[in-house]
């Protein structure tokens, strides 16, 4: 049921962090990965070579996912050279930290569309061959945001909540089809971005211990089996959902006292 072999999957955000960490677990279970970034092509080759060190099969495509032109432009020659995309993952985005009385217009706007109208670009550009073909699976990366907000992260929750509705509305309109469309919702992960505020004794760190459930910052492995279950046949009649991958934040008040 998790046998991803012949399958072709687009992660978007691919060249790094958890994008990456996604996108290893996809390629273990046998499909053959397309990376895409934006960035240098250095960075977007640099990826390839990871994924191939490992023996996956692996693509580099650049482009800009916010560009409907490029995004059109890239699933027709992703699918020519490589193959009918079979699961896209929308994970590229950007957060900016800036409360709401001070953020410029030009930022919020750049956050929406970046984190909520790429995915909807992206979804719709690779739906019509998944539609044609009767078969195809979407994950939207969203995030606890989604669900609760927090102090100068007025933007991205915006965009997160929206993608949380757009995934949604998306499986309502493609389930007919045979599309599976749902999300992930990461909590606070260990990544290179996240390295500074993790050290022990950061206010910000001893806050995210306490918080969670789990007691600890998730691996970015720990991704890995929500994405290849979504991505697999296992998920064929789940849609329209987004499953929290966050040690248990959500699920409490606050962290239970010890024993």
């Amino acid at each position: 049921m998790f046998d991803l072999n012949g399958q072709v999957a687009l992660v978007t955000g691919a060249t790094h962090g958890l994008g990456m960490a996604m996108a290893d677990a996809l390629g273990s279970a046998g499909a053959t990965l397309v990376v895409n970034g934006r960035s240098s092509q250095e960075k977007i080759d640099k990826a390839v070579a990871h994924y191939r060190g490992q023996g996956f099969g692996a693509h580099g495509y650049r482009f800009d996912v916010t560009d409907e032109a490029e995004v059109v432009d890239a699933v027709e020659k992703i699918e020519r050279e490589v193959g009918a995309i079979r699961i896209l993952i929308n994970n590229a985005g950007i957060i900016r930290r800036v409360p709401l009385l001070d953020m410029p217009l030009e930022e919020w706007e750049l956050v929406l569309k970046t984190d909520l109208t790429s995915a909807f670009i992206m979804s719709r550009a690779v739906a019509h061959g998944m539609r044609e073909r009767g078969a195809g699976k979407i994950i939207n990366i969203c995030s606890m945001m989604s669900e609760i907000g927090r102090d100068t992260v007025g933007a991205y929750a915006a965009a997160k909540g929206g993608l949380k509705m757009l995934t949604r509305n998306m499986a309502t309109e493609w389930a007919r089809y045979n599309i599976q469309v749902n999300g992930i919702g990461p909590g606070y992960f260990a990544t290179e971005q996240t390295a500074p505020i993790r050290q022990a004794g950061h206010p910000f760190n001893d806050f995210i211990i306490s918080r969670t459930p789990a007691a600890r910052w998730g691996d970015p492995a720990d991704l890995g089996g929500t994405a290849v279950f979504l991505s697999s046949a296992a998920s064929d009649f789940v849609n329209g959902q987004v499953i929290y991958v966050d040690g248990g934040i959500l699920a409490t008040i606050g962290k239970p006292a010890n024993e």
